[in-house]
């Protein structure tokens, strides 16, 4: 699912950094107005779980199909899978805000529509971890629930302090993520989830290939002999596969059991979890310092 979302994002959204003069900003610009009532429609699943982090999901009208996260947020009326959406829908629906990740593909024709509708639309699209609180706090002051939004984002800003402090200074360790491997490609060029290794203290190896998502021959991983591995999926079965797999061409990563198994939803959507996985590989990144093998540890 999480690798589905993460290629759907990639044909619909990266060329929308050409689009903006001068870069995109990381969050949306357009000041919020004060509204009795709000209506919301988000067409991603970040933008569901961010406005449930500030305290707004219950103004969501109308979601994509692979928003799933809060459990609340499967009841929520669907207005497409975010590639494919009913504009039909969405008139019905009647939104006062709608809320996406990048200004391209079908987000250019919802925006007309919005204008249309005298909705609101708003981009939300973290390039950095410390982005994600940020743009809680903004969903807050646009959906007037600031105090909730407030803590939440004072409580991630707080669990990013303690990551910062802990991992600062130590030695890198370089990692390769495998975002599938029949055939084989890998997060290249991400910001975010770059942010998020660096964080930790640690390296992609791919992170200057200048591609969001390459596709790699298995000889250019064997080269680099990363330190430690991340894939996702069942924890059981997916570390060992991919040990079977790695330790089958000598790559030590794999023999020494330095693998680490991330919650996919959490590690490719960029919203409140994202923090939740980066904490997780943190521990993991510093036991495959101390030579631990990261999947044998509860």
């Amino acid at each position: 699912m999480a690798r589905r979302f993460f290629f759907a994002a990639l044909q619909a959204g990266f060329a929308a950094l050409a689009l903006a003069p001068g870069g995109t900003p990381a969050l949306a610009e357009t000041l919020p107005q004060t509204a009795s009532s709000h209506r919301v429609i988000t067409l991603s699943p970040h933008a569901t779980e961010l406005i449930y982090a500030a305290g707004g999901g219950h103004y969501i009208v109308g979601t994509v199909s692979s928003s799933d996260f809060p459990e609340a947020a499967k009841h929520i009326p669907r207005v497409g899978d975010g590639i494919l959406v009913n504009q039909e829908r969405i008139i019905m629906l009647k939104p006062t805000v709608l809320v996406s990740w990048l200004r391209s593909g079908i987000a250019l024709q919802i925006e007309a529509l919005a204008d249309r509708l005298g909705a609101q639309m708003h981009y939300f699209r973290p390039l950095q971890l410390r982005d994600i609180p940020q743009a809680v706090r903004r969903l807050g002051r646009l959906l007037d629930t600031s105090e909730t939004a407030d803590d939440a984002a004072g409580a991630m800003d707080a669990r990013l302090d303690r990551l910062d402090a802990q991992y600062s200074g130590q030695a890198p360790v370089t990692v390769f993520i495998e975002l599938g491997h029949s055939p084989l490609y890998t997060i290249g060029d991400d910001p975010l989830l770059n942010d998020a290794l660096r964080t930790c203290g640690a390296v992609n190896i791919y992170a200057t290939s200048g591609l969001p998502a390459p596709r790699i021959p298995i000889e250019s991983v064997l080269v680099q002999k990363p330190q430690m591995l991340i894939t996702t999926g069942t924890p059981e079965t997916a570390a060992d596969d991919m040990r079977k797999r790695w330790s089958a061409y000598g790559l030590g990563a794999a023999q020494l059991g330095h693998i680490h198994i991330a919650d996919p939803d959490a590690l490719y959507r960029p919203g409140p979890r994202l923090i939740d996985a980066t904490e997780a590989i943190c521990a993991a990144v510093d036991a495959v310092r101390q030579g631990k093998d990261v999947t044998e540890d509860p």
